[in-house]
């Protein structure tokens, strides 16, 4: 049964490291929810590990430069990986053979040069080997109808999708957009083949888990708002999940950040995805 939660006082004693999510969690895509900064200074004082666990498509030092716009500064944390790092290291190794060119669906702010790790970027699906999804371009959401011709071009050659943010939507505030992990599943629809890197997925827990230090299981929490991949990849990894309602799932579960919901709407949610968290928590606060 899941236990409801006010903030992590109630339960710090009992785990030494916190993956965190971003988005949802730590800030609403605008600004750092209030009850953070203490939250941190709080679980460093008491020799508690914190790790950013973000399913955002930068990679890490990108992320880093972005992240006092939002009230909060990556020195703050113990360590962060993205799904974006990990997508384009595993690039850097050349893990797949995917070949060395490839179509961008994405911000050019989500990635560097990549010729430094020996790939060049192309505008045609005819000359690429993949296609890389890292998200949105221009106005922040994805336009499946505007892609659908790269979409089908892509299936047509057979390209695999290699989708560096698994995560289907963001809120940023009170708005909805539409992240690379939907480009993927509609890919997939089609018969298309995909490769993700970041939550739910195994590696990055491994990653996220050795960087925290923290061997024991038993004392390490996955938190996130989004039950698909922040409660799903906590579980998959073996460790307790705190499940933040009024993020993602916020509106359909009719608990604004920073409440609870009710218990029926709690265990709706739970046997809609066939599973329920360790706990359910307001906010991430102390």
């Amino acid at each position: 049964m899941t236990i409801r939660i006010e903030g992590l006082a109630a339960i710090a004693d009992r785990y030494d490291a916190f993956l965190l999510d971003m988005w949802g969690c730590i800030h609403d895509g605008v600004t750092v929810f209030p009850g953070v900064p203490d939250l941190l200074a709080r679980l460093r004082k008491m020799g508690k590990r914190t790790v950013v666990l973000s399913n955002v498509p930068r990679l890490v030092p990108l992320l880093v430069e972005n992240m006092p716009r939002y009230g909060i500064e990556a020195s703050a944390f113990d360590a962060i990986v993205t799904s974006g790092e990990t997508a384009w290291r595993a690039l850097e190794r050349g893990e797949h053979g995917l070949g060395r060119k490839f179509v961008h669906v994405g911000l050019e702010g989500n990635i560097v040069d990549p010729a430094t790790i020996g790939y060049a970027m192309v505008d045609d699906v005819a000359e690429a080997d993949f296609v890389l999804a890292t998200g949105a371009a221009g106005n922040g959401t994805l336009d499946l109808d505007a892609l659908a011709p790269l979409v089908a071009a892509a299936r047509e050659r057979d390209l695999p999708m290699v989708c560096a943010n698994p995560d289907l939507e963001v809120l940023r505030g009170e708005q909805r957009f539409l992240c690379a992990g939907t480009l993927a599943q509609r890919y997939e629809e089609i018969g298309g083949r995909t490769i993700y890197y970041g939550k739910p997925h195994r590696a990055v827990y491994e990653q996220a888990i050795a960087l925290s230090g923290v061997s024991d299981r038993s004392r390490v929490i996955g938190i996130g708002d989004a039950m698909r991949t922040d409660v799903a990849g906590a579980r998959g990894a073996g460790i307790a999940q705190a499940f933040i309602p009024g993020g993602i799932h916020g509106e359909a579960m009719k608990a604004p950040m920073g409440t609870l919901p009710t218990e029926a709407a709690m265990a709706a949610l739970s046997a809609q995805f066939g599973f329920a968290p360790t706990y359910v928590l307001a906010e991430l606060r102390w």
